[in-house]
């Protein structure tokens, strides 16, 4: 098994070495728009547009797919080169999905909100613009629509080229963070068929959306709590195993060159996955039930 591994090293050392070079390399757009946007501040309206042009195009996900993998392969291998045993890494490979699917819900997650401010800025922005004299159609087509991907096209020429308009933003609506959208096309028939004010409509709407956001933000606020002291406890196992270290004690020695350490590292992970999936499903049941 030594042997084994004195050939494995060289190998996951330059894998690690390599995912630590592409994920500093590919991390640094991201920061520099985010640098833009702080110096342009005595320029508000190219602050404006930096700051939504980092709103609407977030990372693509085959890039953050290979992130999540790349982090997961080189804590694996970087482990098993501490613990001389393959173990930690195959462990990497067998949580790689999980992982990955967790990354994708919080990426999801951030996706939904990025569309529901959107959905504030475009009611608000063609409300101003309604009120400023222009027709709905052409209120719709000056503001444009950001953040909506396909559907947002499909908005925009419905807007410039006579089409049915709301039909398009209830199709938009289908996505998650964009529910809002329904209200609109609801105010915009009202407005058409009946003449009432669209940029009254619309100012209603973007105050209830913000009132949702803003109970939603409170709700995570308190939840935050929760979740810190749940992840700290899970891990204080990490820790121990550093301070063990520090010690001269070689815990992971222990826990993957023996029988009773195996036994304990299985016990001590399946109670660590139990522990996460308890915090998780309560805060989950306390969304719901503040929702509803």
């Amino acid at each position: 098994m030594d042997e084994y591994l004195t050939r494995l090293a060289p190998f996951v050392v330059a894998l690690c070495a390599g995912a630590a070079a592409w994920l500093l390399v590919t991390a640094a757009p991201s920061r520099g728009r985010r640098v833009r946007a702080v110096l342009e501040g005595g320029r508000p309206d190219r602050a404006k547009r930096c700051r939504r042009r980092w709103r609407v195009r977030p990372r693509p996900p085959a890039e953050g797919t290979a992130r999540v993998l790349l982090w997961c392969l080189t804590a694996g291998g970087l482990l098993s080169l501490w613990g001389r045993s393959v173990l930690p890494l195959i462990a990497a490979g067998l949580a790689a999905p999980v992982v990955l699917r967790w990354w994708r819900r919080r990426q999801e997650r951030r996706e939904a909100d990025r569309r529901r401010e959107a959905v504030i800025d475009f009611c608000r922005s063609v409300a101003a613009e309604v009120r400023a004299g222009r027709q709905p159609s052409q209120a719709l087509a000056a503001t444009g629509v950001s953040g909506f991907g396909g559907a947002g096209a499909a908005i925009l020429a419905a807007a410039r080229y006579g089409g049915d308009v709301p039909r398009a933003l209830g199709a938009a609506a289908d996505r998650p963070g964009a529910e809002g959208l329904r209200g609109v096309a609801a105010c915009w028939r009202v407005a058409v068929d009946s003449g009432a004010s669209l940029a009254l409509g619309l100012e209603k709407v973007a105050r209830a959306l913000r009132a949702e956001r803003d109970q939603q933000e409170e709700l995570r606020a308190h939840l935050a709590g929760p979740r810190a002291t749940a992840v700290l406890l899970a891990a204080l196992p990490l820790f121990g195993l550093l301070l063990g270290a520090v010690m001269g004690v070689e815990p992971l020695r222990v826990l993957l060159h023996s029988t009773a350490g195996l036994g304990c590292l299985l016990i001590g992970v399946l109670l660590e996955l139990a522990g996460l999936a308890w915090v998780t499903a309560i805060t989950r049941s306390a969304e719901k039930a503040a929702t509803r």
